[in-house]
């Protein structure tokens, strides 16, 4: 059984330090940046029925989607990635999946399908803004997204990246998503990012809606969660880890390099699940020589 450090340590590495940047700043100011020597675009456009908010950047001849975590928005989560990837090379794409974010409404819904409903999303949405084959980041729920993606869709797949993602849930894992459905029992510090982003209500909501269809998963599918379409994937693959990541299990990263064909792993010895928040530098020019070579 995970002891009371065990989970304060796992919420925290979640719900902190993924939501605040590097010098401690809530990152909810970050729209008054400017990214210097590139046009950014930030807008909706409608998907399948659904107004989608998305950011496009860079000039580069090189697509790239960035796919954000659970209740994830573009600026939570890929702020050091937004601005640091070469805008020569890339042309970066991030997205806010439904409900998140700025996708609103349609309020976040969790079906037993809801991630392969993202997958189609995002799929549609960089069809729709004329990228034929495109590559993939995605960082935990989104690194999921993005497993799923690259296995119904391989023609459109060019390279992957997943990092902080797993295939399955294991029973401690979710015990550390149980010990967070309160966020009353979060600190004010966890806290407040997302409540400014979604209002208290709304993000609570959401959240609990998030650990039930989690549990939902464990319950009634023995914790798969996309076993089935690793094979499916056919597109070289790099899968990162934080070797101090307490959300994910360290067994996830061997389970996936050991089913994706032509996959490879990666190891952030000091990275906890937020790596590419904590070591952005380090973090971009691995997933930049992966993708370029």
């Amino acid at each position: 059984m995970l002891n009371k450090l065990s989970r304060i340590s796992a919420c925290k590495s979640l719900f902190s330090f993924c939501r605040i940047n590097a010098s401690g700043k809530n990152i909810a100011a970050v729209r008054n940046l400017s990214i210097t020597s590139t046009r950014l675009e930030e807008k909706k456009i409608n998907v399948d029925g659904i107004d989608i908010n998305y950011l496009k950047t860079g000039a580069g001849s090189y697509p790239v989607l960035l796919l954000p975590g659970a209740v994830g928005t573009i600026w939570t989560d890929f702020k050091p990635q937004i601005e640091g990837l070469n805008k020569s090379e890339f042309t970066i794409v991030a997205w806010d999946p439904p409900g998140y974010g700025k996708s609103r409404p349609p309020e976040r819904e969790f079906p037993a399908d809801f991630f392969e409903r993202d997958a189609k999303y995002a799929h549609d949405l960089m069809k729709m803004l004329g990228f034929a084959k495109f590559s993939l980041v995605g960082w935990s729920d989104g690194g999921i997204t993005s497993l799923i993606l690259a296995a119904n869709y391989p023609q459109s797949v060019q390279k992957m990246v997943v990092h902080g993602s797993n295939a399955f849930i294991l029973p401690h894992e979710m015990k550390i998503y149980e010990s967070t459905k309160n966020i009353d029992t979060w600190s004010e510090r966890m806290r407040a990012p997302l409540i400014a982003i979604y209002g208290e209500e709304y993000f609570r909501k959401t959240w609990t809606a998030w650990v039930e269809a989690m549990d939902n998963i464990y319950k009634n599918n023995n914790g798969d969660i996309c076993k089935n379409s690793l094979s499916k994937i056919k597109c070289p693959t790099l899968i990162v880890h934080g070797k101090k990541d307490v959300l994910v299990d360290q067994s996830h990263p061997e389970y996936l390099k050991n089913n994706i064909p032509n996959s490879r792993v990666e190891v952030f010895e000091k990275g906890a699940h937020n790596m590419h928040l904590r070591y952005p530098e380090e973090f971009n020019k691995l997933i930049t020589q992966f993708l370029l070579q």
